[in-house]
């Protein structure tokens, strides 16, 4: 007996959907997915009120509910911005594994240390480039004291050396004060461009390569969080001129 007309568009339309939602999250999961940026770490480069595709290709897909990474068509590099699996945040339990994007600071094997705001690889310095928002005392908003010291940091005592061409480490660990540590096989180091005000490796240590998602692409929303109206900002505020700004 044939299948009503009625009934047969119904379950062309049923596989259509299926299969649409199929191909949607293969793309999402091993090739490209939407971020949208949280927090101020990585100004200049990106800013609260970004939205930016990430490339999953790049490095290597992951396999949800795994660590295993399929092969990629790159590796992860000195200056590369990444997107990845937090490690462990043990301050804050409500969520310690958030996905972030920093800047690829160290390599396996790279030798690291800071000293008075300046990051140094290997004994070359690395100083923050132009734009990044500096240290005020007197506005709470503007990030951690470069003189902090804090009992998070102390994961970095094991990975310390003491005799190197480099110095000695500091009596303290600080913020901006610390090392020289070396990265371990199969690791990286991540720090935000906007150093005082990044959460970053200085505080949870390195970040296992299983735990790196992709790289970001391009931007193709940005709006002004902080300005206009609340509920209408983000038509409002929108950064015209940030649209289709690829990300270095």
């Amino acid at each position: 007996m044939p299948t009503p007309p009625k009934k047969r568009s119904t379950l062309e339309s049923a596989k259509s959907l299926i299969g649409a939602l199929l191909v949607f999250f293969f793309i999402r999961l091993f090739i490209v997915e939407a971020y949208r940026i949280p927090s101020g770490s990585m100004i200049p480069t990106l800013l609260v009120g970004d939205w930016l595709f990430v490339n999953k290709l790049v490095y290597g897909p992951h396999i949800p509910f795994t660590d295993i990474l399929l092969p990629g068509y790159s590796s992860p590099h000195h200056g590369d911005v990444v997107v990845f699996k937090s490690p462990n945040q043990i301050d804050q339990p409500e969520d310690p594994n958030p996905t972030l994007v920093k800047r690829l600071v160290g390599e396996p094997g790279d030798t690291l240390y800071m000293r008075d705001g300046i990051v140094y690889v290997n004994g070359v310095a690395k100083p923050q480039g132009p734009g990044f928002i500096r240290y005020d005392p007197n506005d709470p908003d503007s990030g951690t004291p470069p003189n902090a010291v804090l009992p998070i940091f102390a994961w970095q005592k094991q990975f310390q050396i003491s005799k190197s061409r480099f110095g000695p480490p500091p009596d303290t660990i600080a913020l901006d004060n610390w090392g020289p540590i070396v990265v371990p096989p199969k690791h990286y180091f991540m720090m935000g461009d906007n150093r005082h005000n990044s959460k970053d490796s200085r505080y949870w240590g390195f970040v296992p390569r299983v735990n790196i998602r992709g790289e970001p692409m391009f931007i193709y929303y940005s709006y002004d969080t902080d300005a206009g109206l609340d509920y209408f900002r983000a038509i409002t505020e929108i950064r015209w001129r940030r649209l289709g700004h690829w990300v270095k």
